[in-house]
């Protein structure tokens, strides 16, 4: 009975398995065919979109393979027309290759004329420079020049004033120095004749009258006192002339190194400058 109630609960229990299995492989199987339809839908969209993709990669290539075998034709046309030319070039450089070695030839040596007309270039730069500092040193020279010679005018007119004015005091002091040379020796020879006179008067009174030896020491003195004060003033005079000759003199010297300076030769003067001789000469 155990054993029979057993088998009952294991072939009811058998039976539930089985049904419980056989819900879940349904179950498993709608599942499993659902995700099969939307794959195989997702799959035909995919493929249809990269269908369409390629379709348009394939019409774009299509168009692209058209456009470049036109583009290849061009090309094919434009080679042919420039190998014409480049023949027609090679023709033209083998006739233009005697020119182009004188062609050459002419840079090289307007390269050689161009390093030299640099060079003349910086020297006619410098030498204009140079020019300018020149005519500027001219321009100064010209009014240096120019005041010189406005100086000089001045000198000149001041030499030939101060020649006249010198001239005419040399004269007075000639005339007034002779003249008083001539008033004093005539005066000396005057007090000379009187100093004789007095004194042989001086003598007659001396021995007429037997004077004492010291009065007439003291009458000799007074004399011999005014004859050196008259020497005195003879010498002062002669003095006054020697001064007067060595100031002309020397202003003379001044006035020769003045001309000698400013370049003026003494010939160019139309007078020859009077010279004094100094005293005892």
């Amino acid at each position: 009975e155990m054993e029979a109630k057993y088998t009952r609960k294991m072939q009811a229990l058998r039976d539930e398995m089985d049904l419980r299995r056989k819900t879940e492989i349904h179950e498993l199987e709608e599942r499993k065919n659902t995700q099969i339809s939307e794959l195989v839908g997702n799959h035909e969209g995919a493929f249809g979109a990269i269908k369409n993709y390629y379709n348009d990669i394939t019409a774009k290539n299509l168009t692209l393979i058209n456009l470049l075998k036109e583009q290849v034709e061009d090309l094919k046309k434009k080679e042919a027309a420039l190998e014409k030319e480049k023949a027609e070039v090679l023709l033209q450089n083998k006739e233009l290759t005697e020119p182009l070695q004188e062609a050459k030839e002419l840079v090289a040596e307007l390269q050689k004329k161009l390093v030299h007309y640099n060079r003349d270039k910086e020297a006619l730069m410098n030498s204009k420079a140079h020019l300018k500092v020149t005519q500027k040193e001219l321009k100064d020279l010209q009014w240096e020049h120019e005041v010189l010679e406005q100086r000089f005018s001045k000198v000149q007119a001041e030499r030939d004033e101060l020649y006249q004015k010198f001239t005419k005091a040399i004269n007075e002091v000639q005339q007034k120095t002779g003249f008083k040379n001539l008033l004093l020796e005539r005066k000396l020879q005057g007090l000379l004749n009187v100093l004789e006179q007095k004194e042989v008067e001086l003598s007659e009174v001396l021995a007429a009258s037997s004077l004492d030896p010291s009065a007439l020491s003291l009458v000799s003195n007074k004399l011999e006192d005014v004859l050196n004060s008259k020497n005195a003033t003879i010498q002062d005079l002669q003095l006054q002339l020697a001064r007067v000759c060595k100031a002309h003199n020397d202003m003379l010297q001044t006035f020769e190194a003045k001309l000698t300076s400013f370049g003026i030769p003494l010939d160019n003067l139309g007078f020859q400058p009077l010279s004094f001789p100094f005293l005892g000469q």
